[in-house]
């Protein structure tokens, strides 16, 4: 059986693929040695879902860990809506909808159909403005759809050093693990 990808290295794979490789040799320190404001920010903004205290409503499910078979993927929902049969993903603050966030949402879409549950609407919502954005499911945008497979196979097959890889130094500038990166131009 081959190991499951955590969805979250979706959007990580996308701003970097070595920053990976770099994060999972900190598993085993204290995040706070590496970790910075966004990190940070964004932990915050998950104690109550991972908690369970962001809702008392039974049809309300938080926190609630989830995998795919297909795409060998597996984490955790923000919210599903039971009742509504809406998935959300919760960000501290959005600036752009990356495809990143989109593949995410795509993941555990396919996460819970794969698990018998129907979701009929995706959202992703801003917690600093108060916002919501929808998007489309899968089959709605094939052409993301198209996108997020390439990308998850693109993740199952990296190499690390890939003599290919160009760094970006837009990203390099604000990864937290630039310091070690023997790939940073910056």
């Amino acid at each position: 059986m081959e190991p499951y990808i955590p969805i979250s290295f979706l959007n990580d794979f996308i701003f970097c693929p070595r920053s990976i490789y770099f994060h999972q040799l900190f598993t085993t320190y204290d995040n706070q040695t590496y970790e910075q404001k966004p990190q940070v920010d964004g932990k915050v903004v998950h104690k109550t879902i991972d908690e369970k205290k962001y809702s008392t409503r039974k049809d309300i499910y938080q926190g609630y860990e989830v995998y795919s078979e297909k795409y060998q993927l597996l984490g955790k929902i923000d919210l599903y809506d039971l009742r509504n049969k809406h998935l959300i993903e919760r960000k501290k603050s959005i600036i752009n909808i990356y495809d990143g966030y989109i593949f995410q949402v795509y993941a555990l879409y396919f996460c819970l159909t794969e698990m018998s549950f129907e979701v009929n609407t995706i959202s992703i919502y801003d917690i600093s403005s108060n916002k919501t954005y929808p998007i489309s499911l899968p089959a709605n945008n094939p052409v993301m759809f198209q996108k997020f497979e390439a990308t998850v196979s693109a993740l199952k097959n990296y190499i690390l050093d890939d003599v290919s890889f160009i760094p970006n130094p837009n990203k390099c500038l604000k990864c937290i693990y630039a310091n070690l990166c023997d790939k940073n131009p910056c």
